[in-house]
């Protein structure tokens, strides 16, 4: 299935001059969310994945459903004071400034093997986060997975030691 064509351009969001990649119309499509859940399962299957970690908000959406498909567990990253128990964080340089994403410290047990899957890959200092996270705790990162790939923000070289992979790219 060509999900290309349920991704609609919305221009001037979230600010003037940014051309936003929505994927509602994918969500809502009641074909199209579950072929991008199994395009995502073809390209992970054979990584022997122990946990798929997601970030808040839209990543959560594309990896909870991965990782009930590959069998393995899922772990959400989110923003500081959003997890219940005691966390572990990484700081991150975002466009207008730094940021922190959360884990809790019990997450990733030492040796686990981790896909890291989110909606988007733009610049990629999100998912390098996320990377560096795991690795912390001991987890190994045995791939990056993305629905859509931004490749003129150049994402994928900040990721370069990774396995990246997109379903979609623009």
């Amino acid at each position: 299935m060509d999900l290309k064509k349920y991704i609609r351009d919305v221009p001037d969001f979230p600010k003037k001059g940014i051309l936003f990649k929505d994927i509602t119309p994918l969500l809502q499509s009641p074909k199209a969310f579950p072929d991008a859940i199994e395009q995502m399962y073809e390209r992970a299957k054979g990584k022997r994945v122990d946990y798929v970690v997601s970030m808040e908000a839209r990543g959560f959406i594309f990896g909870a459903p991965l990782a009930i498909r590959l069998g393995a567990g899922f772990v959400p990253i989110r923003k500081p004071g959003k997890l219940p128990y005691r966390v572990v964080e990484e700081s991150y340089m975002k466009e207008y400034g730094e940021d922190k994403l959360c884990m809790h410290e019990d997450a990733i047990k030492p040796g686990s093997r981790v896909l890291i899957v989110d909606d988007l890959l733009a610049t990629g200092g999100t998912v390098e986060a996320a990377c560096r996270l795991v690795e912390r705790m001991g987890g190994e990162v045995v791939g990056t997975l993305f629905l859509i790939e931004l490749t003129f923000l150049k994402g994928r070289e900040r990721l370069a030691g990774y396995d990246v992979e997109a379903l979609i790219k623009f």
